[in-house]
C-alpha cells in the first residue's frame, strides 16, 4: 500500500475504507443477522524488513460466532526500531489507538451487542514471553480484553497474512 493510503483499511475485494466506513460495514454485517453473537477484534503484527524499519499491519475483524466473519487491514511502514520490545510495544499501541477509535464509532451506531478484544502477537514460547505481562497491563489499563497466542488470531493469523 502506498504512503498516501496508510490511514485507509483494505476490505475483502481491495476497496479502501476509513474508520467510519469500516464501522458502517461492521454494523451492516452484524445487523444482517442480529440474533447471532459477535466479537469485534483488533490486532497488529509487524515484520522487520531492514535493520530498523518495519511494516505494521493492523487488522479489524468482525466475527459472527460460529458463522464466519469479515476483516479489514491497513499497513504502515515505520522506522527507528532497535529492539524487539520497541516493535512489539508499537504493535500494541497501534492496536489500542485503533480500538479506541473503532469502539467510539461502534458505540454511536445501531449495532447489536458485541464483544470486543485486542489480540497481541506474543505467547508463552519464544522471545516475546517476557513482554506478556507488561503488554497485557497496557491493554487492561485501557479497559480492553486481551488475548495472546494461541488465541490471538487477529494479530498472529489475519494481520500476519499481510505483512511483507
Amino acid at each position: 500500500m502506498d504512503k498516501t493510503n496508510q490511514n485507509k483499511f483494505v476490505g475483502a475485494f481491495g476497496a479502501l475504507f476509513d474508520f467510519q466506513d469500516v464501522a458502517r460495514e461492521i454494523v451492516s454485517f452484524m445487523n444482517a443477522d442480529p440474533n447471532r453473537k459477535y466479537k469485534v477484534i483488533i490486532g497488529t503484527d509487524s515484520l522487520l524488513y531492514d535493520k530498523t524499519k518495519a511494516d505494521f499491519v493492523t487488522a479489524i475483524v468482525v466475527h459472527r460466532i460460529g458463522n464466519g466473519g469479515r476483516y479489514f487491514w491497513r499497513k504502515i511502514d515505520l522506522e527507528d526500531f532497535h529492539t524487539l520490545r520497541d516493535r512489539i510495544t508499537r504493535e500494541v499501541m497501534m492496536s489500542l489507538d485503533a480500538s479506541k477509535e473503532m469502539l467510539t464509532l461502534l458505540k454511536k451506531s445501531e449495532a447489536p451487542d458485541f464483544g470486543f478484544e485486542i489480540h497481541v502477537d506474543v505467547g508463552e514460547k519464544g522471545e516475546t514471553k517476557v513482554l506478556i505481562q507488561e503488554l497485557l497491563g497496557m491493554i487492561r489499563a485501557n479497559n480492553f480484553e486481551a488475548r495472546t497466542k494461541p488465541e490471538s488470531y487477529a494479530a498472529s493469523s489475519v494481520a500476519d497474512r499481510h505483512v511483507s
